[in-house]
């Protein structure tokens, strides 16, 4: 399919942009099986959540207390019965990476620090509508059901959408174009 096929001249597909292999497959529901299985966990998990009352947070602090307690008391245990300790590999962040972490936020939250001062001093007037419609969007639909259950239904629904329905109303639109096109 050449460039022309496709929507506002793409050059790749979608699935090229997001990396075209397993993940790409799943975002874009190609390999249904295992999208669906990732799907049951991530509900599994979220009914675990919602009926125990653990938070991501507290589950974490849980699971990471139970894991430092069996590896001290396998080292303690180790050296009284003449063992090896267990097994650890040498955990460090270099920081190299942790600059360019703090690069790369930087840059982004300068980009929405930069936005902010244009509605703040009025400069943007289109972009203080878009986000004010957005937020206020945001606050109705989140009023209405959970966050996660938001997103899980929004994200899915789109690439759902868009990738099972996309080409066939790329064509369409391309038509339409053309019309307008002829039209002036």
């Amino acid at each position: 399919m050449g460039s022309s096929d496709r929507l506002f001249n793409r050059q790749r597909t979608v699935h090229e942009v997001l990396g075209g292999g397993l993940v790409a497959d799943v975002i874009l529901w190609r390999r249904s099986k295992l999208t669906w299985g990732i799907l049951v966990v991530t509900l599994a998990a979220w009914v675990v959540f919602e009926i125990s009352g653990y938070t991501l947070l507290s589950l974490s602090s849980c699971v990471l207390l139970l894991l430092t307690t069996i590896l001290f008391l396998w080292a303690k245990s180790a050296a009284i019965l003449n063992r090896p300790s267990p097994p650890l590999p040498e955990m460090h962040i270099s920081e190299d990476m942790m600059n360019d972490v703090a690069a790369f936020a930087r840059t982004h939250i300068n980009a929405v620090l930069l936005a902010f001062q244009n509605i703040a001093l009025g400069k943007d007037t289109w972009m203080f509508f878009k986000v004010a419609i957005s937020l206020l969007l945001i606050s109705v639909v989140g009023s209405l059901t959970d966050f996660l259950t938001t997103g899980y239904t929004s994200y899915g629904s789109a690439v759902q959408f868009y990738s099972k329905l996309s080409e066939g109303y790329i064509s369409k639109v391309q038509q339409w174009i053309a019309e307008q096109k002829k039209l002036s």
